[in-house]
């Protein structure tokens, strides 16, 4: 069986191989973890689909490869004769790997030790090594099986680390479909004694062209309304110790935005929608991406499918498993595919409001930002009144070539309505 380059994530192109931990010969049972690999939105293992002998390996840790390459064969168990060629492509794979992602030979710089000697090393760690000059074998690993990690390479900057006087090797060259990452510009030489360059990591990279491609295709709106959380900050607290003893987290303001939004969405549904040039397509499914900050290392947008068929505690159960898995490095593939609208949340850092960009080709991006307390005027038939509230901003960004201002101001109104009048104790039994 080929063991391919999987689809992780509806925009993802290819994806880099950062480890194999399995070697030809070897055998493996099913969700066997075979490899690890990283792309713009995951850093994730992949299991076996089937039972069998490691027969091929045809992509060295650190290439980077296409979706739907072939990345290793795996003949299944009952009867197994290696491919004549496993013999050959074992040997060429410590080469392949030591010079896949190296940067191309240049005279201050220096290739890395190949993964044979003992160095598994990452697309980033590899990059950054050789941009500084650093020698690998000064450097202690803290990662996974010692392996050395982005941290423990700008660790080691900050404490004067030398570099090694290693002479530079040329690198082999890949087929079209299998490709080193590109090395990065190196800083000027007048910062070069007063600052340090860091090269971005693959997450941090994908990030940035994805959003500068929304930016500059899609023309943003942004459009804020003012929600007031009484209601929702009641049935919170009246639950909310109960609920972190019983379940292990808190019960934040998220879910019940997520589940307002399902509802609202449900009664605009150009909103849960694609843009495709010249057509919009209404997606009948309400699946919510949720932007989950990578320690400050990027970011991953996880999906919550099917939302509007979860109850309230399902919807909070199921986004802090994806948030604590995605920091983790453990989605699933299919866990960040089929996003129909997003949001994201900094309210945690008490941001006021956050223009976000749309997370193209979904057609509008929900901002939840700070829930604080404010005098607000409360309307009753015996006259207006003055009380202090807790107010949360929704901003939304959405595509003008989708949907107009009268369209998005109505859903947000919708949305404003539902988080302030829900009977939200009752959704918290279901």
């Amino acid at each position: 069986m080929n063991i391919i380059m999987p689809q992780l994530g509806e925009t993802v192109a290819e994806g880099t191989v950062t480890k194999w931990y399995k070697k030809v010969g070897d055998a493996v049972k099913v969700d066997d973890t075979l490899f690890d690999v990283e792309t713009d939105k995951v850093s994730t293992e992949i299991p076996s689909p089937v039972a069998g002998i490691i027969a091929e390996i045809l992509v060295a840790a650190g290439v980077t490869a296409k979706v739907g390459v072939t990345l290793a064969v795996i003949q299944e168990s009952g009867g197994v004769t290696m491919a004549p060629r496993a013999i050959a492509s074992a040997a060429a794979l410590a080469a392949q790997a030591a010079t896949a992602s190296a940067p191309a030979a240049a005279p201050s710089r220096r290739s890395l030790p190949p993964v044979s000697a003992g160095y598994r090393l990452s697309p980033v760690v590899r990059r950054l090594v050789a941009e500084h000059d650093l020698d690998i074998g000064k450097i202690t690993g803290t990662g996974r099986d010692g392996r050395i990690t982005r941290e423990d390479v700008t660790g080691f900057m900050s404490h004067g680390g030398l570099a090694s006087k290693s002479p530079a090797a040329t690198p082999v060259p890949t087929a079209a479909a299998v490709r080193p990452a590109p090395a990065l510009p190196s800083a000027p030489a007048w910062a070069s004694a007063a600052a340090t360059t860091l090269p971005l990591n693959a997450v941090r990279k994908r990030v940035a062209e994805n959003v500068t491609k929304s930016w500059t295709t899609a023309p943003h709106v942004l459009q804020v309304v003012e929600a007031d959380f009484y209601r929702v900050d009641r049935a919170r607290r009246a639950a909310g110790e109960s609920w972190k003893q019983r379940e292990g987290f808190s019960l934040t303001y998220l879910p019940f935005v997520v589940r307002a939004l399902s509802i609202a969405l449900g009664k605009f549904p150009k909103l849960n929608a694609t843009f495709n040039g010249d057509s919009i397509t209404l997606i009948k499914r309400i699946n919510v991406g949720i932007a989950v900050d990578l320690n400050f290392e990027g970011l991953m947008v996880p999906v919550v499918k099917d939302v509007p068929n979860k109850s309230l505690p399902q919807i909070a159960r199921e986004i802090n498993d994806l948030a604590q898995r995605a920091r983790s490095g453990k989605l699933k593939p299919d866990e960040l595919t089929e996003g129909t609208y997003t949001i994201s949340n900094n309210g945690a850092f008490g941001t006021v409001i956050t223009a976000p960009i749309i997370n193209a080709p979904q057609v509008a991006v929900l901002s939840t930002d700070s829930v604080r307390k404010k005098a607000v005027v409360i309307e009753s038939a015996e006259g207006d009144s003055i009380a202090v509230r807790p107010v949360g901003v929704l901003a939304q960004s959405f595509d003008h070539r989708a949907v107009d201002g009268a369209y998005s101001g109505a859903f947000l109104s919708e949305l404003k309505t539902i988080i302030e009048s829900r009977h939200w104790p009752q959704d918290l039994q279901a």
